[in-house]
């Protein structure tokens, strides 16, 4: 609402200093040191209001500036921010927020800021009709009794991926005039789930995409997943022995082109043997270790000469004339190398092709029947949205990676006159990473407790009986320092530097026995109060900060606990220090006032994330903006990018497991038959389980019996959009069978407990009675907090 022309406001002119009333559409207001629109805006003090929300408004279309520090001691509302918001004339909006937290940088074209202030999905990767608002999702999924954390995962977005990268690739075939061809694998290290890699190989068939595996147990998988897919490529890394080579020499007999890429020189002799010993004679594959080096990021050690897997030159000439002795160099069909995940300058990948593609050159002109090229990992995404060459970041688009990669190629082939390889990738964490959201709740902040009323403002004095001349000296110095504060960047930096003064004073008198630990909790509360006045009058006037105060520095942001283990579904985030991008998912047609880093709820100190993204390059950001807490509204965050290897590397630190997935797809969903995933799919009731699938289930680990539990089936759609199905997160009672505990044996353990106290008299029965379904219940909950 704005303010009213002349004729609708009146105010009474009064002597400098003294109060003016305005009288605006019914409603009387009155304000102290008011000017009307159009002059230099004053910060006004709210006197009378019959809305919050009314006044807010007024006094932004007016053009002047809300103390919601001095209003907050008169009104009492939860939606009050703690900070005063300078005045514009349309107000914070959406398009503020998404470039806050730089969207479109790191989340085009599947991630944006609709007008309602929602994080939506774009899963095609164009505006159309399957847009998914997460917040609503999220609701609908709450409503069912479907908890948080929970993985959202989009395959939409990874097919939308897969097509891309063909895409580039074709393109790139077809601006060098490259005789040979692209064909991809997705390495199934990056992500184990079933869904993920069915649709990897469902969709990606059309364009020749296989599968990289890298153990035995990837190996069992990576068949069965083509089995069915004759012809598809099947790249065989990792360590081996006799019983690897024996599978993957047999998956050619059901037409799967498997190729056996030997990591050290000794595996040779091994795959000798077991094809002789079979009848098959293999596709085989050599891991070169470059010269080469990556030096940026934290994979730069995986290549190189110190690489961890790999042959040096002299050992693949020492394979050719092995092979040669065999007569088997016909065998010998592709070279494969790996430089590092995470990529992030091209100038490396030209190195690296122009250096692969003459040891391919050599390997021709030494007799190998040589027809791919693995180029291996390295394809980087930009987790900023900087595009710069950072740890966070990369340099290069896509289309520049295709082009380089068949470029750098096509050069040394028509130089040597050669026939063009077959090129191979291995660009798990471009093609995964965009497909998984990870949302969660904020639970609460430290700050919360005892603070109603004090951010910004001081306390109002209460008794001082038992107060010493120590603490009411320093309290009173507080209350001058704070009512010193004025508008300049010397007068801030002054008061910073009084108040840490008298702040270190009264901790040492704490520690002489001169101060009470309510004084000393008094102190903290005075200190935070200049440190919010102190903020609040550098944003509103423009000043700079003191440096101690600045957002790079993070002393004063407050700490949200978020329901979430990192160690569990962010664990890079823990152990390389891996920046994703986090933000809220609603709530963004508001300005976040908030600098905040984030503690899960494991016991462990390091479950903390305290390092974010920053949106103009750099070191990464110490905070993360985010709004004020609202009494009784849930606040969800979510964290993008996620979508490889934070699910396989996670742990079960404090027994907090597995996530609640759901998968999303676009369209309509269709009719149900005998081989279609059904209209709905058992949900976990609100303290337990139900008995549909899990990706517990994969790990061996049993399901709680929550067949007493009735739980509604799952139809959840919108748009253009649908819930395929969900995959329950673990319980307890899965979780705790990890570890060898199993529920029935702890429950009679438990009961044989109560039912002694009972017969005793110590328990009454109907106690002993709550105790035992709870504990049962509990073995059958989620994990995470409800």
């Amino acid at each position: 609402m704005g303010m009213a022309p002349a004729e609708d406001a009146e105010t009474q002119p009064q002597a400098p200093g003294q109060q003016r009333r305005l009288r605006h559409k019914g409603e009387t207001w009155t304000f102290s040191d008011w000017k009307p629109k159009g002059r230099k805006p004053h910060r006004i003090r709210a006197i009378h209001a019959e809305s919050i929300e009314r006044l807010e408004r007024a006094a932004s279309d007016s053009q002047l500036f809300f103390d919601s520090v001095n209003s907050r001691n008169l009104f009492s509302s939860p939606l009050v921010s703690d900070h005063p918001v300078a005045a514009s004339k349309k107000g914070w909006q959406p398009r503020d927020s998404a470039k806050l937290y730089n969207v479109a940088g790191w989340g085009s074209p599947y991630f944006h800021v609709d007008r309602a202030g929602q994080v939506c999905v774009n899963p095609c990767g164009e505006a159309d009709d399957h847009e998914v608002s997460i917040p609503e999702l999220v609701s609908k999924l709450q409503e069912q009794g479907l908890h948080t954390p929970i993985l959202l995962r989009f395959p939409d977005i990874l097919c939308h991926r897969l097509q891309q990268q063909q895409a580039c690739f074709d393109a790139a075939v077809a601006r060098y005039n490259y005789q040979g061809s692209y064909r991809g694998v997705f390495p199934v290290k990056c992500n184990h789930d079933k869904d993920l890699l069915s649709n990897v190989v469902s969709f990606g068939q059309k364009m020749g995409f296989g599968l990289e595996a890298g153990s035995k147990p990837e190996l069992l998988m990576a068949l069965a997943l083509l089995a069915k897919h004759p012809g598809s490529n099947l790249i065989c890394n990792g360590y081996k022995d006799a019983e690897y080579m024996e599978l993957a020499l047999r998956s050619r007999q059901l037409g799967i082109n498997a190729m056996i890429v030997l990591e050290q020189f000794s595996e040779l002799n091994t795959l000798l043997m077991v094809s002789k010993r079979l009848g098959i004679r293999p596709v085989i594959g050599v891991r070169a270790k470059l010269h080469t080096r990556n030096n940026v990021g934290h994979w730069g050690s995986t290549s190189g000469d110190r690489a961890k897997f790999g042959l040096k030159a002299r050992m693949v000439v020492a394979v050719v004339e092995a092979l040669a002795e065999q007569d088997m160099l016909d065998c010998f069909q592709l070279l494969h190398f790996h430089i590092g995940s995470q990529v992030t300058n091209i100038r490396i990948i030209k190195e690296a092709m122009r250096e692969a593609s003459f040891l391919y050159a050599e390997l021709v002109t030494l007799g190998a029947a040589m027809r791919y090229i693995d180029v291996g990992g390295g394809l980087g995404i930009d987790y900023d949205g900087t595009s710069m060459d950072t740890v966070t970041s990369v340099s290069y688009t896509l289309q520049n990676y295709a082009n380089d990669v068949v470029a750098g190629l096509q050069e040394v082939c028509t130089l040597r006159n050669i026939a063009a390889p077959i090129i191979i990738s291995e660009s798990g964490r471009s093609l995964g990473s965009h497909s998984a959201v990870m949302v969660f709740d904020v639970l609460s902040t430290p700050e919360e407790i005892g603070d109603e009323g004090t951010t910004g403002s001081l306390p109002t004095p209460g008794h001082t009986g038992g107060r010493s001349n120590k603490g009411a000296f320093l309290l009173s110095t507080f209350r001058e320092v704070y009512e010193a504060i004025s508008p300049s960047s010397d007068k801030l930096r002054e008061a910073y530097a009084d108040a840490a003064f008298v702040k270190e004073e009264a901790l040492s008198a704490f520690t002489l026995g001169m101060l009470s630990l309510e004084e000393r909790a008094e102190v903290d509360i005075h200190f935070d109060a200049i440190c919010d006045r102190i903020m609040d009058v550098g944003r509103v006037h423009a000043v700079t900060l003191p440096e101690e105060l600045q957002p790079s520095t993070r002393p004063h942001s407050a700490m949200y606990h978020i329901n979430l283990s990192v160690f569990r579904s962010a664990p890079d985030a823990w152990a390389i220090e891996q920046l994703f991008p986090i933000m809220p998912i609603h709530r963004l047609d508001e300005e976040p006032t908030v600098n905040a880093t984030l503690a899960d709820i494991t016991c462990d100190s390091d479950g903390k994330i305290d390092k974010f993204i920053n949106p103009e390059g750099g070191e990464p950001a110490p905070v993360l903006r985010l709004h004020a807490l609202r009494e009784k509204q849930p606040y969800y965050l979510a964290m993008f990018l996620t979508g490889v290897y934070q699910e396989v590397l996670g742990s079960v630190h404090n027994m907090l497991g597995s996530t609640n997935c759901v998968v999303v797809r676009s369209g309509t969903r269709p009719a149900a038959d005998s081989d279609s995933i059904p209209n709905g799919t058992d949900l976990p009731h609100a303290n337990g389980h139900a008995n549909g699938r899990s990706r517990a289930a994969a790990n061996g680990t049993s399901r709680a019996n929550s067949a007493s539990h009735q739980h509604p089936k799952i139809d959840i759609s919108g748009p253009g959009w649908y819930v395929e199905h969900v995959n329950p997160g673990e319980t307890m009672q899965q979780v705790l069978s990890r570890s060898q505990h199993e529920g029935p044996e702890m429950y009679r353990t438990v009961r044989s407990s109560v039912m002694h106290a009972v017969m005793s008299g110590s328990l009454p029965g109907e106690e002993g009675e709550k105790l035992l379904q709870g504990y049962k219940r509990f073995l059958q909950s989620y994990t995470y907090l409800n």
